[in-house]
């Protein structure tokens, strides 16, 4: 299971429209290394300006890598995040997280990072089974 859903969270989803914040809440405490990723992305693009920040670090352990799959593989978790924060965000693999401002100037910047090529140039035999 990838989020811990509250019994009162699940309830809402059961009767109809989830409050986001909710939502956006149970991510935070279920997911919290992807949480913390993002969050510190986000905090990063504010202070050092420019068009995009990204982490190239990998997790510390499987538990950490699966959180950001978790996180960036399921367009709801996603969605939200990037409604939560006001970024785009791009994934390239198992670590490669960025975040781009909603500003269309740097369109052709996320449209490069997110390319075949960008993904190509960004493998090595140590991510093979990330």
């Amino acid at each position: 299971m990838s989020l811990d859903v509250s019994p009162a969270l699940l309830e809402q989803a059961e009767r109809g429209e989830v409050d986001e914040a909710a939502f956006v809440d149970c991510v935070r405490t279920s997911l919290p290394y992807a949480w913390e990723m993002v969050s510190s992305l986000v905090a990063q693009l504010k202070v050092d300006g420019g068009q995009f920040a990204d982490n190239q670090t990998p997790p510390p352990d499987e538990q950490a890598r699966g959180q950001l799959l978790r996180a960036l593989a399921s367009d709801a978790i996603r969605g939200a995040l990037q409604r939560h924060f006001g970024v785009r965000l791009a994934f390239q693999n198992c670590h490669r997280v960025a975040v781009f401002p909603l500003d269309s100037s740097v369109d052709e910047t996320l449209a490069r990072f997110t390319s075949v090529r960008s993904q190509l140039l960004n493998q090595s035999p140590e991510l093979r089974d990330c």
